[in-house]
């Protein structure tokens, strides 16, 4: 979180402090975010939840939008920070993105209902600001490509490397599918069960 730091205006001068302060801000406010819907949660409930006064939190960031902006922002942070360490596990490519996809797709199901939260409120940010997360989705993207032209380059994988941004889409979106389709997909799957499924389809598509 600490490009919000320049992104949203704070009247405390210590960045430490308004670093921590925030994380804070967005665990009390993203719970209610997700129970309540964004338009529904109130400045007053997030200030209340956090035990603070409406005017100390409003030291910390200047709207309400702001907050939402730092919870998407957590959000994503989250997943990149989680996945993008299984790029330096092995230097075996297939086990590599195995890796990557089975952390990826265990933390949809831990946070899929903030996944869920984040798609629908991501309109109420402002046009700069979804610029923003979109961009932080596409760092996301970008470490599934990573693995995948490592795998072309070392002779593991023998997908056309035009092809390599439409597959690592496919891989996101499939996980991301496990938190859109669960009520449907937990009929017939567990968890470890759709990531095995899912891991050795994508393998061998790439290796075949």
């Amino acid at each position: 979180m600490d490009k919000s730091l320049k992104k949203i205006e704070s009247q405390v001068k210590d960045k430490e402090l308004v670093e921590l302060r925030r994380m804070e801000i967005v665990k009390a406010a993203v719970d209610l975010f997700v129970q309540k819907g964004f338009h529904k949660t109130t400045v007053r409930e997030i200030a209340q939840k956090f035990g603070m006064s409406v005017g100390t939190l409003y030291e910390y960031i200047r709207t309400k939008e702001d907050i939402l902006y730092l919870v998407c922002d957590y959000i994503h942070s989250s997943f990149g920070m989680r996945v993008r360490p299984a790029l330096h596990i092995t230097p075996d490519s297939v086990k590599t993105l195995k890796g990557a996809i089975d952390t990826y797709y265990r933390m949809i199901d831990e946070m899929q209902d903030y996944l869920v939260f984040l798609y629908q409120e991501t309109k109420s940010l402002s046009h700069d600001d979804r610029k923003y997360i979109f961009k932080a989705e596409e760092d996301m993207t970008d470490i599934f490509e990573e693995i995948i032209n490592r795998g072309i380059e070392d002779g593991s994988f023998k997908l056309d490397r035009n092809q390599v941004g439409l597959f690592a889409h496919n891989i996101m979106v499939l996980g991301q599918m496990w938190a859109f389709r669960r009520w449907a997909l937990q009929k017939s799957y567990t968890l470890d069960g759709y990531i095995k499924a899912q891991s050795a389809r994508l393998i061998k598509e790439l290796t075949s």
